[in-house]
This record gives C-alpha cells, sequence and structure tokens, in this order.
C-alpha cells in the first residue's frame, strides 16, 4: 500500500486517540473515522492496518525505539523493523534526525530479547502462561495472535446452503473457501465490504469466526427442543442455533445488555428464524430465568471473559485486561454458570464456553462446578463433534488457537445432567 506524509499523519493521529487505551481501540478508531470523513477506504485501510499493527507489537516496538515512544517513532519503528520497509522507502517520509535513529532500530537483534518482549504480552499474561506451556508454544500462539484474522462468515442454512454462497462469492470476484471444520463457515482472506453484500442483506450469510461456529455443534440442538443462551449478546450464536433447529422449537436470548439485545434485532429480522425469544435480564438470578428451572433440553453459556483468545482482532486487550481484572471475572463465571445449570433438566446439556487462553477462566472454573455439582458429568468434546462428522479432537475439552487451528483462541466444555 502506498505511503504518504497524509496517510502517515493520520496513522499517528489515531494511534495518539488510542494509546491511553481507556476505550476498545475499534471504538476510537471508527470515532477518528467519523471525525475525519474525507479519508477514503484505502486511507482507512491504512490507519486501520498500522494502528492494529502497532497494538500487536507494541511491547517489541517500544524496546526498538527506545528512549523515542511517540506514536510517530512506534509506527516508524514498525515500518522499517516488523514490515521490512527500506530506509530509502521511508526517506520522504522521515524528519532530518529521523534517518540516523531509524539505521539503529533496524540494527537492534531480537533474538535474544527477554520471552515477554519478544510474544508482545504483558509480564502477568507471559507468567502465566510459563507456568503451563514450553517456551517455544507460547512463541507460535503470540506468532498465531500478531496475524490479523481472516473473515469468517457462517452460511445462515434456513436460506441458503454453503455451495450456493462460494458460488456466489466466486462470480462476484471474492475469492472465498470453505472452513476446515465448521460445515457451514466461508472463510474470505481479504476484507471486503461484506455487509453491503446481497447475501448478507437477505440474511444468506452471517460474519463468525469459525470457532464460535462449533460451539454451536457442540450444543447440538434438535428440532423441537427448549434452549437457552445464556449470555447472548448480539446474538451470532443464537442464530446459528436456531438454524440448527431448522426454526422449531423455542430459544431464549437472555442478556443483561438492552444494547446488545438491540443489535441482535435486525439479524434476526434478516435470518428468517421463528424460534428466538430475546429476553432481557437483570442478572443470572433474574425471576424470568428462575421460571425456567429444570425445564430445558440444553444451555450454553458463552460467558463474559478477558477476550484474550480474540488477540488477531483486539489487541488492546492484551494491554487494557490487569490480573485484577481477571479476578473479578472468574467470579462472575462460577455465579453465571451454577445459575444457567439450574434451567438444565435431567438429560440435558450444558455447554461452558470462553474465547480466553487462561486456564483459570476455562478449565478451573468447570472443576470447581463439577467438583460442587455432582449430578453433571463432563462429556468429551472431541465425542460430540465426531457424532456430527467433525474430525476435530483437541482432547476432553474444545480448545483451539489461531497457531493451530486458523480460528480465534476458544474453550469450552459439554456437561450433561445424570438422572
Amino acid at each position: 500500500m502506498q505511503l504518504s506524509t497524509t496517510r502517515l499523519g493520520h496513522a499517528v493521529h489515531a494511534l495518539i486517540d488510542i494509546l491511553p487505551l481507556n476505550h476498545p481501540a475499534d471504538a476510537s478508531l471508527s470515532r477518528y473515522f467519523r471525525n475525519n470523513h474525507e479519508l477514503g477506504p484505502k486511507d482507512r485501510a491504512f490507519v486501520a492496518e498500522t494502528v492494529y499493527a502497532v497494538l500487536r507489537r507494541k511491547r517489541l516496538l517500544e524496546h526498538l525505539a527506545a528512549p523515542h515512544t511517540s506514536p510517530r517513532h512506534l509506527i516508524l519503528a514498525l515500518l522499517a523493523k516488523v514490515q521490512g520497509l527500506s530506509l530509502r522507502e521511508l526517506e520522504p517520509l522521515l524528519h532530518k534526525e529521523e534517518n540516523e535513529w531509524l539505521k539503529q532500530v533496524k540494527a537492534v537483534p531480537t533474538d535474544n530479547l527477554p520471552l515477554a518482549v519478544r510474544v508482545d504480552f504483558p509480564d502477568w499474561l507471559t507468567e502465566r502462561l510459563v507456568e503451563r506451556m514450553p517456551e517455544e508454544e507460547i512463541l507460535a500462539l503470540a506468532r498465531g495472535m500478531q496475524h490479523s484474522a481472516p473473515l469468517d462468515l457462517r452460511v445462515n442454512t434456513v436460506r441458503a446452503n454453503r455451495d450456493e454462497v462460494l458460488a456466489i462469492l466466486k462470480r462476484d470476484g471474492i475469492p472465498a473457501e470453505a472452513t476446515p471444520f465448521s460445515p457451514v463457515g466461508v472463510r474470505i482472506m481479504e476484507k471486503p465490504a461484506i455487509n453491503r453484500h446481497p447475501l448478507f442483506l437477505t440474511g444468506k450469510i452471517e460474519v463468525q469466526d469459525e470457532g464460535s461456529q462449533l460451539l454451536g455443534y457442540l450444543v447440538a440442538p434438535k428440532r423441537g427442543e427448549m434452549i437457552a443462551d445464556f449470555c447472548a449478546g448480539a446474538g451470532g450464536k443464537t442464530l446459528l442455533l436456531g438454524a440448527l433447529m431448522h426454526s422449531q422449537g423455542r430459544i431464549y436470548a437472555f442478556d443483561v445488555s438492552e444494547k446488545r439485545l438491540t443489535q441482535l434485532k435486525p439479524r434476526l429480522k434478516r435470518s428468517g428464524l421463528s424460534n428466538l425469544h430475546p429476553q432481557l435480564i437483570s442478572n443470572e438470578n433474574d425471576i424470568k430465568i428462575k421460571r425456567l428451572a429444570g425445564k430445558l433440553d440444553r444451555v450454553l453459556v458463552d460467558a463474559p471473559c478477558s477476550g484474550l483468545g480474540t488477540l488477531r482482532r483486539n489487541p488492546d486487550l492484551k494491554w487494557r485486561q490487569k490480573p485484577q481484572d481477571i479476578e473479578e471475572l472468574t467470579q462472575k463465571q462460577a455465579a453465571i454458570l451454577t445459575a444457567a445449570a439450574r434451567l438444565v433438566k435431567v438429560g440435558g446439556r450444558l455447554v461452558y464456553a470462553t474465547c480466553s487462553i487462561l486456564e483459570e477462566e476455562n478449565e478451573r472454573i468447570v472443576e470447581a462446578f463439577l467438583a460442587t455439582h455432582p449430578e453433571f458429568e463432563l462429556r468429551a468434546a472431541s465425542e460430540v463433534l465426531a457424532q456430527q462428522n467433525i474430525p476435530l479432537d483437541t482432547g476432553k475439552y474444545f480448545k483451539l488457537a489461531p497457531h493451530l487451528h486458523g480460528t480465534d483462541g476458544f474453550f469450552a466444555a459439554v456437561m450433561e445432567r445424570k438422572s
């Protein structure tokens, strides 16, 4: 992509807005684009890609650029050292004193830096990973997190099938392929404006990471059942469950956020589903939930979490989350799982999921729950997927990572209520 002083200037100003990291980067960037509406699509793409690349490699860039760590210096270090642009290419953009400094940046060896700098994680997160992973694996995970994510779509099987969607995308010059694991997934390596495409506008596709799609197959709902999506959010997984049920039965989409449930409305309208019932709740012990105790066939708990599995999309999270945030989240996760479990009838299924890579949000929550709820037993996730002809074995728990599966980092546990 062509470099210019104007583009570089906008990337610097956008980064200045984002770097206090008081707000999610995507919200700050949207605001920047609204305030600078003269920027064309290519300018916006350059600014967004540059800003996100800096957030992904912030720790390394601060080390390389030191003692100069202004947003401008971080971007120049990124372009020269990480993206490999030559000093000749960058020269027209540089101030006089930056040339010599950038030469030094390019010469800094990176092989023997501390692990946390090489993997671009904060110290506390690196320490937690070191406790349970060899260094090579942490490096591989970090490399997976340092690439931007492809665009994954889910085919809405109520309105279309995957072959039809792939044929239409090909006809329209959008290179796409079937996802390796999800039977309804399509992967696009480029970033077209898919929300303007007729396939999207007519409800035949939704944007959804392949890992998130697979959670629906762990729930494996059947036609006519009663289901709850306990933390439905904007409803991506709820819509998938509705399609898997062929719009027959009943799904409650519970959430404490009216804003998120409002975002579900247009998606629900496009989807053609008639079995979804969005319900605003005050907390996990709301009376609307208590009324359903012991009545549901399947309950999905996609728990609020640190989001550290989504760093390809949200690299700012690793700098914004703190150890005390994780502690608060784990208390919330345990309380939500316990409340959701009360809805499951004998013989029913409970799926606990997060998009985190931390054991304390994942295995430890499930193990503590099973220790105090002997009426539930763990089912091997690989066995549940195999029954639906999805050949993905990550052991007893469902665990995905970008460097291994090309998806966001996900965790899930499938539990069933014994008689």
